[in-house]
This record gives C-alpha cells, sequence and structure tokens, in this order.
C-alpha cells in the first residue's frame, strides 16, 4: 500500500547572508519540524568564473544538533575550531556534529575557486537526543564510493548514505536511526522506496519531475508522509530525469527549541547558547 502524503512543501527563497540565498522548504509555515529533522537548505547551483574571489559564510556557531552537507555539485572547504580542516567534492558527505559547542566557516574551496565550475549542495540539520547535546563536537566524512547502492534498476542510480536499508548499512553514523538515500532517477523510470511505519519519512526533490504516489512533484519541493500510516510503499515514477533525497528516521519525541543556530529542548537553554557565544566560551575561529 502507499505511504498518504502529509504536504508538499515548496522551498522558499531565504536570505541567509546579505548574498547568499537558499531554498527552505523546512521549517516552513506550513510545517515546522520532523525531529530529526530540523532544517534543510538547498543551495542552488550558482556558477563560478575561474580566478572567482573567496566566498565563505564566516565563522559561526552552532549547538546542539548535526549539520550535515550533502555536496551536489562543484567542492566545498570546511574549517572548524574542533581541529577539522575538509574538502567537500561532489557526491560526498560531512557530518559535523556541534554538539556542547562549535564555531566553523564553509565556502567553495581555493581550488574549485581557481578552476570555475558550479557549486550546489544540500545542508540538513539532523536534531540529537538532549542526553547527547553536551557532548563534544567530532565530525565524519563519507565519500560517495563508500556508499552502497540500493533500490538497484535500470536508469535509477540511488546510494545508502546512513541507515540500513535492504540489508545494507550506510557508511555515515548517526546517534538515532536514520536512513538517507540520495541520487538519480532518470526520465522515464520507476523505482519503489520503502519507510518504517512510526517513522518520519520525507523526500526532496532537487529537480526534474516526479509523481510521488500519485501526486506530480518537481524541482525544490519537499514531500513530508504520514509517519502514523501504517502502509509502507513509496512509488516514484520519473517523467523529467531528476535528483533526489529521501530520509526516514526514528522520531525524537522531545520538546524542540530552535533559534538562530541552536537546538535545543527549551527556550531557556537556547538563550544559555547565545550567552555562552557572545561570551567567547565557544572559543575563536579564523576566517
Amino acid at each position: 500500500m502507499e505511504k498518504k502524503i502529509l504536504h508538499v512543501i515548496e522551498g522558499r527563497e531565504k536570505h541567509i547572508t546579505e548574498t547568499e540565498v537558499v531554498r527552505q522548504p523546512l521549517p516552513s509555515m506550513q510545517f515546522r519540524f520532523a525531529s530529526p529533522f530540523i532544517v534543510l537548505h538547498h543551495m542552488p547551483a550558482k556558477y563560478y568564473e575561474p580566478g572567482a574571489p573567496a566566498e565563505r559564510l564566516h565563522p559561526h556557531p552552532h549547538r546542539g544538533f548535526a549539520p550535515v552537507t550533502f555536496m551536489l555539485q562543484g567542492q566545498g572547504y570546511h574549517r572548524d575550531n574542533a581541529g577539522n580542516a575538509m574538502t567537500v567534492t561532489a557526491g560526498d558527505v560531512q557530518w559535523m556534529f556541534a554538539g556542547k559547542g562549535i564555531l566553523h566557516s564553509e565556502g567553495p574551496s581555493e581550488d574549485f575557486l581557481r578552476k570555475g565550475g558550479h557549486y550546489e549542495l544540500l545542508q540538513l540539520w539532523f536534531n540529537v537526543p538532549a542526553a547527547r547535546k553536551g557532548d563534544d563536537p567530532y565530525y565524519q566524512y563519507v565519500k560517495g564510493a563508500d556508499m552502497p547502492p540500493v533500490a538497484q534498476a535500470d536508469g535509477v542510480q540511488l546510494s545508502l548514505v546512513s541507515g540500513n536499508y535492504e540489508g545494507k548499512t550506510g557508511p555515515l553514523q548517526n546517534f538515532t536511526p536514520i536512513i538517507a538515500v540520495w541520487g538519480t532517477i532518470n526520465a522515464g523510470k520507476s523505482v519503489t522506496l520503502n519507510a518504517t511505519p512510526g517513522y518520519w519519512a520525507l523526500l526532496y526533490v532537487v529537480d526534474g519531475q516526479l509523481t510521488v504516489n500519485g501526486t506530480a512533484v518537481n524541482g525544490y519541493h519537499l514531500v513530508i508522509f504520514d509517519k502514523e500510516d501504517a502502509a509502507a510503499d513509496i512509488q516514484l515514477s520519473c517523467s523529467e530525469t531528476a535528483r533526489i533525497l529521501y530520509l526516514c528516521a526514528e522520531p525524537i519525541n522531545e520538546p524542540v527549541a530552535a533559534k538562530d543556530n541552536f537546538v535545543m529542548n527549551t527556550a531557556t537553554e537556547v538563550d544559555q547558547a547565545i550567552a555562552d557565544y557572545k561570551n567567547g566560551l565557544f572559543g575563536t575561529l579564523e576566517a
């Protein structure tokens, strides 16, 4: 049986800096959180001429969750004050657990800017249980070559980033069960994905055109399925080649207080995080 769709949400443009614009379908006015999924940003493809000047999101704080970057095109460069410095290449994924507090900066790598090209990514905020929010930060990097293929069929190229699916295990580790599958479905092809009853299931369409359980969905749109529906099947039929990200995760049934760059359980904890950052307790990081 096909799983019921609760919402199809368009990713509206949102300025994250004066010059940087992303598409944000989560949270939205229609639907706030599907914890552990708190925020989804799609930085649309942007072309850089060879030798373009550096553009970076300068050092900024996080606490209480894990920002996860899915690199679609180009190459980014990540630095944080836990000592991590990594180039993030198209097809790869990075997971930075902010824990009790971290500063990081991000943007196109110097090598990418020297050569030029298209730059595009997805960034998700994965919530973590309250008991882990005070842990030390740490970092994971997963290469596309290490992600096992799933839902294999002619014209379907999907890879498992994290979680257990079809008897396979994705290399990215999380505190709670999170299945993440991404890739491409060619025009004219179909595939069935499965959701675990009681889990949040989300499908983001980066571009292209799909029919999802009978509903037409195109790029920049997020499909949210009814987690209470016992049905498991998600039928995808592609009329125009599409890139997708499929997520299915055990809910974290705790209060969520999210503000600025912090995801905590209460407003008081968020206020404390802001005060700690202003008082220098997050440390320093050069741009």
